[in-house]
C-alpha cells in the first residue's frame, strides 16, 4: 500500500507541527514534501496530495475534505507574521501589492478593507520584496517569514498586524490554517495508523521547551532574528490549537468571506472523528 502524501509548509510557524516528522518516527508513515500554503491547497484539490496544511479560506473551495481536530495555526491577538505596511494611514490606502503565498491572509486583508475600512481596494499580486512593492503601490501585504524580517521599530511606514486588527475589530482570534485530509485517501491509510493522534502528538512534542529551543537555534540565522525573537513568536504569537474560541473566530471569518463575496457559501466544518475543543494536552 502506498504512503499517504503530505503537502507541508516551509514557513517557521509550521516547524512545531512537523516535529515528529523531522525528529521522530512519524515520517516513515508518509510521503512528505514542502511548499507554500497556497500550493498545499492546490495539490490537495488536484489529488496530488492526500493531507495538507491549507489556508482556511481554501476549505470553502475544495470538496471532500475533513479537518484533523484541535490543530491549527492561529493567533489570539498579534500574529507578527502578517503585516500590512502602508506609506500612509490604512484608511487612505487605495492600492496594495500583495504576497499571495497565503490565500487566507489575503482574504483577511480584503475583509478588513471591505467591511471595516470603507470598501474594496485595488490589489496587485507581487513577489514579497517590500521596496519593490511600495514603488508603485500605497501599501504592501507581507506574509510569513518575509513579514518576520520587517523591523517593527523606527519604521518610516505605518505597520498593521492583521491578527491584532482582526481581534480589535471582531473580538475573536483568527485561524490561518489547519490540517485537512481528502476523504477518498482514508481508505488507503495504513491499518492501525491514528492520523489525528500522529499529527497532534507531533504538535505537542514540537511545543516542548527543548523543541522550541532547537527550532529557534536552527531558524534564527536563516531569518536574521534572535533566538529569543523566534521563541516569542512560536509561543506567544502563534496558537496551535483549534479550541472553541478559535473555532468561533474561524466561523466568523468564513461568514464575512461570504458576505463580501470571497466565497459562495459558508462550508460546514467537518472533522475526522469526534471533536473535543481543548487546549494544550498534558
Amino acid at each position: 500500500m502506498s504512503l499517504l502524501r503530505v503537502s507541508a509548509i516551509s514557513f517557521l510557524n509550521t516547524a512545531p507541527l512537523m516535529w515528529d516528522f523531522e525528529h521522530g518516527e512519524a515520517a516513515r508513515h508518509f510521503d512528505i514534501h514542502y511548499t507554500l500554503p497556497a500550493t498545499c491547497a492546490a495539490e490537495l484539490e488536484a489529488g496530488q496530495a492526500d493531507i495538507g496544511i491549507i489556508p482556511a479560506i481554501t476549505y470553502a473551495h475544495i470538496p471532500g475534505l475533513v479537518i484533523l481536530p484541535n490543530i491549527a495555526i492561529a493567533a489570539k491577538n498579534s500574529v507578527r507574521s502578517i503585516l500590512l505596511i502602508c506609506k500612509q494611514r490604512r484608511e487612505d490606502v487605495r492600492t496594495v501589492a500583495i504576497d499571495t503565498s497565503s490565500r487566507t491572509s489575503v482574504a483577511l486583508m480584503q475583509i478588513i478593507f471591505a467591511k471595516f475600512l470603507g470598501g474594496h481596494r485595488e490589489f496587485t499580486p507581487h513577489p514579497p520584496d517590500l521596496r519593490e512593492m511600495l514603488k508603485h503601490h500605497d501599501a504592501a501585504l507581507l506574509i510569513g517569514d518575509s513579514a518576520l524580517q520587517v523591523s517593527l521599530h523606527n519604521s518610516p511606514y505605518h505597520l498593521y498586524d492583521l491578527g491584532s486588527e482582526w481581534r480589535t475589530l471582531t473580538g475573536k482570534p483568527f485561524v490561518f490554517a489547519f490540517w485537512a485530509v481528502r476523504l477518498d485517501a482514508l481508505q488507503r491509510k495504513q491499518h492501525g495508523l491514528d492520523l489525528t493522534g500522529t499529527f497532534q502528538d507531533s504538535r505537542d512534542h514540537g511545543l516542548k521547551p527543548e523543541s522550541i529551543a532547537t527550532i529557534a537555534h536552527q531558524w534564527a540565522p536563516r531569518l536574521n532574528l534572535t533566538e529569543d525573537e523566534i521563541k516569542t513568536y512560536l509561543t506567544e504569537n502563534i496558537h496551535y490549537f483549534l479550541d472553541r474560541e478559535n473555532h468561533a473566530g474561524l466561523q466568523l471569518f468564513l461568514s464575512y468571506a461570504q458576505e463580501v463575496g470571497l466565497i459562495a457559501s459558508v462550508p460546514e466544518l467537518r472533522f475526522l472523528g469526534p471533536v473535543a475543543f481543548a487546549g494544550r494536552r498534558s
